[in-house]
């Protein structure tokens, strides 16, 4: 059986489970729930990274990736602190 691997994002939890959402080439593929205890700890909050390598049905090995977790988060408040400027004259009167 062959094993295919993934980008895998930590969504959200619900209960005791944690759903990541497994991505190929930029696209999110599916989605998969894990019991909170079988991430790394590190990794056990909102945006977390992994590595992520299924074969058949089971998840082989679930990695987390401090440093693409960190890059990511900084990419998206840039992004943010941008779109939170206000453009240039708006609040000047004509």
């Amino acid at each position: 059986m062959a094993t295919e691997e993934y980008r895998g994002v930590l969504d959200r939890f619900e209960d005791d489970l944690a759903v990541v959402l497994l991505e190929r080439d930029g696209e999110t593929a599916e989605d998969i729930s894990l019991p909170r205890d079988q991430l790394p700890e590190e990794g056990r909050h909102q945006d977390a990274i992994f590595r992520v390598e299924i074969e058949g049905e089971e998840v082989r090995t679930l990695s987390y990736r401090p440093e693409e977790t960190r890059k990511q988060a900084e990419q998206a408040q840039s992004r943010f602190d941008r779109l939170s400027q206000r453009p240039p004259g708006s609040d000047e009167e004509s």
